[in-house]
């Protein structure tokens, strides 16, 4: 069973002063009154993994890359130059991810379910949150597997710096600003993307916000806010594969825009790949030992429990598993059925005594840096709880 502990609810002061003010009118439904604890050694076991799976990661775009498999992995067309021309420069990183896993508690071995690279939720929620729930519950606020605001502050920094020391920083800097972007009206969104835009502020940059209708694009001019300031790299939490449906256009300008080289993306067009679940296949066909990867295929397995799922699905809609004989365990509709399937090796996740289920969410940015847990049912969606932890 996994092992907690019960701690108080922030209230909604402190939600207010966190700005979590949209956890206030359900906060029981969606933030958990406990805490997971994490031994010492687990938590070390899931920076490990979060290192060697990104290291996967890298080879397999390069496989994919370099036999023009793309298309296997659902990447929509109007987007292929950009990922290519992304992945193959540098200068182009990969600011933040986060690793959804099974296992790695209560006795489970650690398997790979998924790598949210892209528009990954729960980032403010893990850094932030976490903390403050130790803190307000007197418990040690050290005592986490949390580390997601300084390696944000520093992974910004490598955007100048790359593979060099970020001690450098300073001395290279010469006055680069970001703009941040997300919708107008999506409370949740806009305090992630303040959050990253507040890390990046703190490492050095210059920055500024505009809400994702307020940018302006143009092949020359390049990406600037509504005041017509230029800015050098744009952050957008807006996933890539929903602007190359609703803005095909503006895929066309971007990629023209990092050619001339007047703004750098961030996430990356690349980070599409990895979000995709179709990559899951690729390594594990290259893999194939990997005792992080479950057997995926691009096609229904024989003579295992397997979920189905969507390659750029989320909030597992569309999700469906089947037992051995072929039959239905459990399923649930979604808007992402036009979308390919994968078809993973089921494994259970750990669960407590009510029969609820926990997912490990670890954040990647540059290294694993912060870990979280989603609660809820076999499928989990958008209804499970977020739920912290305690290293003890």
């Amino acid at each position: 069973m996994v092992d907690r502990i019960k701690i108080n609810p922030l209230n909604d002061d402190q939600l207010d002063e966190a700005y979590l003010s949209w956890y206030k009118e359900d906060n029981e439904s969606f933030i958990a009154d406990e805490l997971v604890i994490v031994k010492e050694e687990e938590a070390k076991a899931y920076y490990e993994a979060g290192n060697t799976i990104y290291d996967m990661y890298i080879e397999a775009g390069d496989y994919i890359i370099e036999n023009n498999l793309l298309d296997e992995v659902g990447i929509p067309f109007n987007l292929q130059d950009l990922v290519k021309s992304s992945w193959e420069n540098d200068v182009h990183w990969h600011i933040y991810g986060r690793f959804d896993f099974a296992g790695g508690i209560d006795g489970k071995d650690i398997k790979l379910i998924e790598f949210n690279a892209d528009t990954p939720t729960t980032l403010y929620e893990s850094s932030i949150l976490q903390w403050m729930l130790l803190k307000a519950n007197d418990l040690d606020e050290n005592s986490q597997f949390n580390n997601i605001y300084e390696a944000l502050k520093d992974n910004f920094k490598r955007l100048i710096v790359l593979d060099g020391d970020i001690e450098d920083f300073d001395k290279r800097y010469d006055g680069y600003k970001i703009l941040f972007s997300s919708y107008e009206g999506i409370e949740e969104e806009e305090v992630t993307t303040k959050f990253l835009e507040t890390c990046a502020r703190e490492a050095g940059y210059e920055t500024g916000f505009s809400f994702l209708n307020q940018v302006g694009f143009d092949e020359e001019k390049g990406i600037f806010n509504e005041n017509e300031e230029n800015f050098e790299f744009w952050f957008k939490l807006f996933p890539w594969e929903d602007l190359a449906v609703e803005e095909g256009d503006l895929t066309l300008i971007l990629k023209s825009i990092v050619d001339n080289r007047k703004a750098i993306l961030l996430n990356p067009a690349y980070t599409l790949m990895f979000q995709s679940k179709g990559m899951l296949k690729i390594l594990y066909d290259l893999f194939p030992d990997s005792p992080y990867l479950l057997e995926t295929s691009f096609s229904p397995l024989k003579d295992k429990k397997y979920i189905e799922k969507k390659i750029f699905g989320r909030e597992g809609e569309n999700c469906h598993i089947f037992d051995k004989d072929g039959s239905t365990i459990a399923k649930k509709e979604g808007n992402y059925e036009h979308h390919k399937s994968i078809y993973q090796e089921f494994v259970d996740y750990p669960k407590d005594e009510n029969g609820l289920y926990y997912q490990a969410g670890v954040f990647f940015a540059y290294e694993p840096c912060g870990l979280s847990y989603r609660r809820g049912d076999i499928i989990l969606d958008d209804d499970s709880k977020f739920i912290g932890h305690m290293i003890k």
